[in-house]
């Protein structure tokens, strides 16, 4: 029916005219919607993520309501918000969150006080060296000159990378499929971060393949070749 919101797979038109190119989608999907190195929930909160990202609200509803259909939690849904808003700034992690809020329904609960953390002397460039191996200049930049800003970032970066509910490994490959979405060299960095976080290659490509729906097949290609020169490059000691 006309405004009805379906999947590609469900194109009159494309079944038509492009049965070769649905065929190798339809396989595309497979690797998303089920269960394989990743579980299929969680896969379904990277493509939502990523369709927000890409301002697609609907395949992201449409995405995030499967996910729920099939296990995805109302805390692992929340992980995404906390992901955006580190990784895509306050719009993107409202609009993800007013869309858990229509397929899991509102939150009621009473509004917690403000957390107080305080950052120690050092501690942010301690963080960065250790997670970065070096300082970035865009980092130690900030540690130098706008210590304030180094503090916020590096908690925004913990509450993302070790405080959301779907674990270290899983939001590290959730920026992967973000980021691959994007066709951003820096999936490298959150790539190296997933493997030291446990991920296997697998898990990892498969993260990847999540961007596929919502950006083509160039975000698997983009993606794999920045992974591929930054370990190159790291391997020749550069």
């Amino acid at each position: 029916m006309p405004g009805e919101t379906q999947d590609i797979l469900h194109s009159r038109r494309l079944r038509r005219s492009a049965p070769l190119t649905l065929a190798g989608y339809d396989r595309f999907r497979h690797v998303v919607n089920a269960d394989g190195a990743l579980p299929a929930p969680i896969k379904g909160l990277f493509v939502a993520v990523a369709a927000i990202v890409k301002r697609y609200e609907d395949m992201a509803q449409r995405e995030l309501a499967r996910a729920k259909e099939i296990g995805l939690s109302l805390d692992h849904a929340n992980a995404g918000v906390v992901a955006l808003c580190s990784s895509r700034g306050e719009g993107a992690a409202l609009a993800f969150q007013a869309m858990v809020d229509e397929v899991y329904g509102p939150d009621d609960q009473p509004m917690p006080e403000p957390a107080e953390r305080k950052v120690a002397d050092g501690e942010a460039r301690e963080n960065f060296l250790k997670y970065f191996g070096e300082m970035p200049p865009s980092l130690g930049a900030l540690v130098d000159d706008v210590p304030l800003a180094a503090d916020a970032y590096y908690l925004m970066r913990e509450g993302t990378l070790g405080g959301s509910a779907i674990g270290a490994k899983h939001a590290e490959l959730l920026l992967v499929t973000v980021l691959a979405a994007d066709y951003n060299a820096l999936v490298s960095v959150h790539a190296a971060g997933a493997l030291r976080a446990g991920a296997s290659r697998a898990e990892l490509y498969e993260a990847i393949l999540c961007a596929v729906p919502v950006a083509g097949l160039s975000g698997w290609v983009a993606a794999y070749n920045a992974i591929d020169a930054a370990e190159r490059s790291a391997g020749s000691g550069r």
